[in-house]
């Protein structure tokens, strides 16, 4: 191994100089600077091996589910989108690596308008952009999630051909974001309707707050959810829960939430500043620890769920690959923790 490295200056390891000095002193010196000289080599290797291997995998979950064959030109529908403005969607990395995204349009419960829904495609790729963030909490300014597409907008585009490049928009950034190497926590504190309850299972965790409710209110308005949440309810909650949950518009409050397996905690405050500190709390026992590590068990829960078996596990194989023998590995050997 140690010959395979000093032969390999290409990779930027720099070459490594073994001819002994003529003094003897010069020579001893250069001897006991060889360790040193080759872990630096052997971690400017498994950075070379990271970044490619991370580049790669950055690429896969970028990919869309659309594309031209399938009608969909996305600077067209952002600036069909952009012409229907109001609220915000806003994002605050913190330093432990969480990231707080907050749906702002109190005024119309956190509706979704036309800006909205671009912004929300540029904050997921800032969250992608994004190397050393580990969690991320969405929640809705004014103690409410988000009541779904804004009705003015909807009225506007209700023609089938703008309808669904809504739609394909919307789902692709959507899986964009249950794809990011985060683990994801949907803050429920009020209503999540219509295309709020598609939101909430974007994310990997939903957390409700006393009262509130995730309910599909898609067919009271003649409709069936178009921005993946129906695929995604399924797998989370089996399908004749979906579609009980879908064809009859039923309300989930915490306590069916959580017997459904739609929720994984009703949190004690109904407080919006308290709920949020709750959630932080509950997500970080998660993202406690190196982030490539908590990183990596999201990638490989992602590929797992996505993938059929054999692409999982070579995908499994390649994350592996990025932190076996790097830095969190080789300390936790130097510790030699025992698990009790």
């Amino acid at each position: 191994m140690l010959s395979t490295l000093v032969q390999l200056p290409e990779l930027g390891t720099g070459e490594l100089h073994l001819e002994p000095d003529r003094h003897s002193g010069q020579e001893q010196d250069s001897w006991k600077e060889l360790p040193l000289r080759l872990t630096e080599m052997a971690l400017a290797l498994w950075k070379n091996f990271l970044q490619i291997t991370m580049k790669r995998i950055l690429q896969q979950r970028r990919l869309s589910l659309y594309n031209g064959a399938h009608g969909y030109e996305e600077e067209s529908i952002k600036k069909k989108l952009q012409q229907f403005s109001g609220g915000s969607v806003n994002l605050v990395k913190e330093d432990n690596g969480i990231a707080i995204l907050t749906l702002n349009n109190p005024k119309l419960m956190n509706a979704f308008t036309g800006t909205m829904m671009v912004e929300l495609q540029e904050r997921v790729t800032e969250l992608e952009n994004w190397k050393d963030g580990k969690g991320l909490i969405i929640h809705g300014a004014g103690n409410t999630f988000c009541s779904g597409s804004d009705l003015n907008v909807v009225k506007e585009i209700s023609n089938s051909q703008d309808g669904m490049n809504m739609c394909m928009f919307m789902q692709n950034t959507l899986t964009r974001l249950m794809r990011l190497p985060l683990i994801s926590v949907a803050l429920v504190q009020g209503k999540a309707f219509g295309g709020g309850a598609e939101l909430t299972t974007a994310c990997d965790f939903r957390l409700m707050t006393p009262g509130s409710e995730i309910r599909f209110v898609h067919k009271r308005m003649g409709l069936v959810p178009g921005w993946g949440g129906g695929a995604r309810l399924v797998r989370l909650v089996g399908g004749g829960a979906a579609l009980q949950l879908l064809a009859g518009a039923e309300r989930a409050g915490p306590e069916r939430a959580l017997a459904l397996g739609l929720a994984e905690l009703a949190l004690p405050s109904a407080d919006e500043a308290a709920a949020l500190a709750e959630a932080r709390a509950w997500l970080s026992q998660y993202t406690d620890g190196p982030a490539a590590v908590v990183r990596a068990a999201k990638k490989v829960v992602t590929a797992a769920r996505e993938l059929p078996l054999e692409d999982a596990l070579r995908t499994e194989k390649d994350i592996f690959g990025t932190v076996w023998g790097g830095p969190a590995n080789l300390e936790a050997l130097v510790r030699r923790p025992k698990h009790k």
